[in-house]
């Protein structure tokens, strides 16, 4: 089935393409841009085979090349500097202020605070530490642009190795788009048995009929997140590291737990979304909203593998029944929808219902029969589920509400969520929203079967239930605050039970009650800045088992001016000062690639200082980074988990360079 439907797949992407080519039209290029225009007079292409001439004319404004996201928001491609695109020049391209990062790029990180959104009705497979750097469906962007651009990345990695990411995307025409993208990342890192060895591949197009009447946009993602896993250090090794003996400071003298053990996340995902209007209103003023109604069809095929290998048994895990170890988990879904959607500029705004079919499969290689259970292979089953959604404008506010349930099948899960916002100015918005949201624990809470003995299970967990609400303002002029109060029933997690050494899944009897306070602001003195963010946590009840610290502050002071003739060069410079407060922070297992919870020592509470130099020369930007500048001077005793010390003080090189024909 998976092999029709990705020769299906590729047809239609191979056929949408040619059916676009015009042999007739003349090439589009462009010989500058800048920040503000390029000059281009075409966007279609032609197939030749002899040079030819480029014909330059009119003007293509730099917001011409547009990035859509999964939710249809557009932006474009930027290709000025400023912070908030330093604090994101990472591997996930993502502002980790609420995660701590491990000692090596590519590894998985520790979380200091959490963020409740709409979330599914479906369960996942588990393995969360390795999801950081996993492009999901909402994660993947679409393109339009007038001409071929090309963004190139690179990013110096710990020890050896290097983040290296291309994305290339193009027209065959104005109605015709598509992109692909590779990121390859490889990484040493300082201590042993560490290496990072990622690569994504993403591939993008989208169409739509010159009637604007017919739409699709489609992805293929192949990812595989690989890992070497060192277990943290050895108890004589974690004292030697405090010491900060000399002999000590080569981190590869250091011992650790585990010498040849990996885990494996690999995920190849085909999805597409295609709409056809059967009707929309006719109106000669192209700038109005007009009504229109369609139906549309959602789907997504994604296979997962997660893999925990180790080539001899290891008492760091218990006692084993086989060895080398070879646990292989393999997850597949399949998810089709079928939706109708009426649209209109007036109150009645944009209504959708669909119904959607889930077919997933969760499993094992065989059952497993022991003298204490039995455990199943595999966990499989076929859900039927239906939603409504509803957005509309009325003058300065925005509502949006949404539901959706699973009407019948093996699981149970249901999600509400209703938010409004108010826009004061064009810099001024306030937001308010809630949401309740019921599913199945993940699974691997519900079943988990490893060559390890500790490591097998079979749970039958109740439906987590999760509450939301939260109180938004974004203000350019004055700050950015939020507040959100959240509450977890039968929350789940993993924790050593009384007297073992092994982590296991367990249920909380008791609710857990979350409260985040986050503020950001910028404060400028001419060609000087202070951005500041901060975040309050509480957890009123629970705080048993849901560990957070109490605060999180990051403040980065920094210059920046541009300077030489003609305002050549774009600098940015300054320091970056980041410090949370101590708690229990959750430990890490690698069989499991997930984080347990501990209640041995409490960590944190040691500051952190980054000196940067980032700089700016036309469509290029580069990043020097002196990390942990402070190391050697406030103690040892900086850790991302238990027993595996943050990263030293390291300078570390990277560039962005976006290519515009």
């Amino acid at each position: 089935m998976l092999r029709i439907l990705t020769v299906f797949f590729l047809l239609l992407f191979a056929f949408s393409a040619l059916a676009q080519i015009n042999p007739n039209r003349p090439l589009s290029g462009s010989s500058n841009l800048d920040n503000r225009f390029l000059e281009n007079p075409d966007d279609s292409t032609r197939v030749f085979t002899k040079e030819i001439d480029v014909k330059l004319s009119g003007k293509t404004h730099y917001t011409d090349y547009k990035i859509i996201s999964y939710n249809t928001d557009t932006t474009y491609i930027d290709t000025t500097m400023n912070l908030a695109k330093y604090y994101r020049f990472n591997f996930t391209k993502k502002d980790n202020l609420e995660l701590f990062a491990f000692q090596n790029q590519g590894q998985t990180f520790n979380n200091l605070a959490y963020t409740f959104n709409d979330l599914s009705i479906y369960p996942t497979i588990g393995a969360r530490a390795k999801h950081h750097s996993y492009s999901e469906v909402e994660d993947i962007n679409y393109f339009q642009v007038p001409t071929p651009t090309t963004v190139l990345t690179y990013r110096t990695g710990m020890e050896q190795g290097q983040v290296l990411e291309g994305m290339f995307t193009f027209n065959m025409s104005k109605q015709f788009n598509a992109s692909i993208a590779f990121k390859g990342l490889r990484s040493l890192g300082n201590y042993r048995h560490i290496l990072s060895d990622h690569g994504n591949l993403r591939m993008t197009m989208s169409y739509n009929t010159k009637d604007e009447r017919y739409f699709i946009r489609a992805h293929i993602a192949a990812q595989d997140i690989n890992n070497e896993e060192n277990g943290g250090l050895t108890q004589e090794s974690i004292v030697n590291f405090e010491s900060g003996a000399e002999n000590f400071k080569d981190r590869a003298r250091l011992v650790t737990n585990l010498t040849d053990a990996g885990n494996l996340l690999r995920g190849n995902r085909y999805y597409f979304d295609q709409s056809y209007k059967l009707w929309q209103e006719k109106d000669s003023v192209k700038t109005r909203r007009l009504s229109n109604f369609k139906i549309g069809h959602i789907f997504n095929y994604e296979r997962k593998h997660y893999e925990f290998k180790e080539n001899a048994a290891n008492s760091f895990f218990g006692q084993a029944f086989v060895s080398p170890i070879r646990d292989d988990a393999k997850y597949s879904k399949m998810y089709n929808e079928i939706y109708v959607n009426f649209n209109s500029p007036y109150i009645l705004g944009d209504f959708k219902v669909n119904v959607s079919d889930f077919d997933y499969s969760y499993s094992y290689k065989s059952m497993l029969v022991s003298d204490e259970e039995v455990i199943d292979s595999k966990l499989d089953g076929n859900l039927i589920a239906a939603g409504v959604e509803w957005q509309t404008d009325l003058k300065k506010f925005n509502l949006h509400a949404k539901a959706s349930t699973i009407l019948s099948g093996n699981l149970s899960g249901n999600n509400i969520s209703a938010n409004a916002s108010y826009r004061i100015d064009s810099i001024t918005s306030i937001e308010a929203g809630a949401f309740t949201n019921t599913r199945s624990p993940n699974f691997n809470f519900l079943l988990f079967q490893s060559d390890y003995k500790s490591y097998n299970w079979q749970n039958d967990f109740s439906d987590e239930q999760t509450n939301s609400f939260y109180l938004a303002i974004n203000s350019l002029k004055w700050l950015n605050a939020s507040a959100q109060m959240t509450s977890i029933n039968n929350y789940s997690y993993f924790k050593l039970p009384d007297g073992q050494s092994q982590a296991k899944p367990f249920q909380s009897n008791e609710t857990v009650n979350y409260l985040k306070v986050k503020i950001s602001k910028e404060f400028r003195f001419g060609k000087f800045a202070l951005d500041n963010a901060f975040i309050y946590q509480n957890v009123s009840s629970g705080n048993d088992v849901y560990r957070v610290p109490d605060f999180i502050t990051r403040n980065s002071f920094y210059f920046q001016d541009r300077i030489f003739k003609g305002d050549a060069l774009h600098l940015q410079t300054g320091i970056t000062f980041t410090y949370f407060s101590k708690y229990y922070m959750n430990a890490y297992n690698p069989l499991l690639s997930e984080f347990y919870l501990q209640n041995d020592a409490e960590y944190g509470g040691f500051p952190l200082f980054d000196f940067f130099i980032n700089a700016e020369i036309k469509r290029t930007r580069f990043y020097l980074l002196f990390e942990h500048v402070n190391s050697h001077f406030t103690g040892y005793n900086y850790y991302s988990a238990p027993t595996y010390p943050y990263r030293d003080f390291i300078v570390r090189f990277g560039l962005v360079w976006n290519f515009f024909i």
